[in-house]
């Protein structure tokens, strides 16, 4: 549903004035040129407007993309404050400006600042690639080996200062579940168009939009062949859910966990593409650990965790999972007994259905700490396991159906290959 405040013709008169921040000097970007001088990124609508949060529909060289901003102007975010300390003090034009090591410094310091992780984070839990996230980016920065312009400061700073950026351009190089970004000007920045989910979908997803990658890709999607795609969504749901539980030095947490906030690529990997509510472990912890009266002042969006009475204070752990929402909002209304119909009563359906119901209700609760080593325990993992079982041979055998129907019909049409 389009927010009541979201025109095109706000969202056309945004897009201009950032196009007179570029032609000032003020910002710049990869995507400035194409938009402001070359006319190649042409809006289509106006998809999102509120709370500061702007979201378009655009096309850039051909190519759909979706153009965002946490807020609407370019003077609205903080500017780094060593350059107007600079220009107060400096009485050359270049000493406004910061060697390629200051700006990863300072880039550094700021993508820690907005994932909630400090250095110590980084290195704790055994290091590695995967642990080194912000370090990971500010290599690219520092292979630039360039003196950065006073726009493209100002422009990266503003691109740092929104969390939802600072997520999808770390992450994008370690996680096909994250949304690419694409190209940036000043404070806006492109990422790919995806098939978004919608809650109003039976099938979350609008399957008619996706095409099944392979040789054996169907003209039409018949019933069949939705639920096979509904079953290979599904386990890239578990797969997203091990990668952020298990791949970074601390999990990633989900608090905003509803079909608009996904969508899916064409090869059906499932995206999230709205992480605003996201977090790692360290500011998880800091979120969830305040004053209580009961559970219920425990509760952070989709993310729980139990009161201690006597202290009166919540507990800093999450007591939920990210699968156990996914099972409870996303999968329960999949494989609900209404939607399937007549197929809700074969074995391997009732045995999902039970898996879903199980999951939806398993907690991690104390007993799924992080072990020395790494490894992790307790019943959800479990959960997790059967869910992928399940789901894995609900798949091989709508495989095998498929082609026992092929050759059944390959054989039906020797028979009346000379009915004229």
């Amino acid at each position: 549903i389009l927010s009541d405040s979201c025109s095109d013709d706000k969202a056309r008169r945004i897009l201009q004035r950032l196009c007179l921040d570029f032609g000032e000097g003020s910002v710049t970007g990869d995507l400035c040129e194409d938009l402001c001088v070359l006319h190649l990124v042409e809006y289509k609508r106006c998809l999102y407007y509120e709370n500061g949060k702007k979201v378009m529909e655009a096309r850039w060289r051909g190519e759909p993309v979706i153009l965002k901003s946490k807020l609407e102007n370019f003077s609205s975010y903080e500017p780094l404050g060593i350059l107007d300390y600079q220009a107060t003090l400096a009485e050359q034009e270049a000493a406004e400006q910061l060697s390629p090591l200051e700006v990863v410094f300072y880039a550094t310091m700021e993508v820690r600042n907005a994932l909630g992780l400090t250095e110590d984070d980084e290195e704790h839990e055994g290091g590695g690639v995967n642990s080194s996230l912000v370090r990971l980016w500010g290599k690219k920065l520092k292979l630039q080996e360039k003196v950065y312009s006073r726009a493209e400061l100002d422009s990266l700073w503003a691109l740092l200062q929104q969390e939802e950026y600072t997520f999808f351009r770390v992450l994008q190089d370690l996680s096909v579940h994250v949304a690419k970004v694409l190209g940036s000007c000043g404070h806006f920045y492109a990422v790919e168009y995806l098939s978004a989910g919608h809650t109003w979908d039976q099938n979350i997803f609008s399957l008619e939009e996706v095409a099944v990658s392979g040789p054996d890709r169907p003209r039409s999607l018949g019933r069949r062949t939705s639920r096979e795609m509904v079953h290979r969504i599904a386990l890239s749901f578990l797969d997203m859910v091990s990668h952020f539980d298990n791949d970074f030095t601390h999990k990633l947490h989900l608090c905003d966990i509803k079909p608009e906030n996904f969508a899916i690529r064409k090869d059906l990997t499932v995206v999230a593409i709205d992480v605003d509510m996201a977090f790692f472990e360290p500011k998880m912890r800091d979120l969830l650990d305040q004053n209580c009266s009961s559970d219920d002042d425990c509760s952070f969006f989709d993310c729980s965790s139990r009161c201690d009475p006597i202290k009166r204070r919540c507990s800093p752990r999450r007591h939920n999972s990210n699968l156990q929402v996914i099972c409870e909002k996303i999968f329960r209304p999949w494989f609900s007994p209404t939607l399937l119909g007549p197929d809700s009563k074969l074995p391997l359906q009732v045995e999902l259905q039970r898996a879903v119901q199980e999951c939806s209700e398993t907690e991690e609760g104390e007993e799924d700490t992080r072990e020395e080593g790494g490894e992790e325990r307790g019943r959800s993992r479990g959960v997790h396991q059967r869910l992928l079982n399940i789901l894995t041979r609900l798949l091989q055998e709508g495989e095998a159906s498929r082609r026992r129907e092929g050759s059944r019909k390959e054989k039906g049409h020797a028979h009346t290959a000379l009915n004229f």
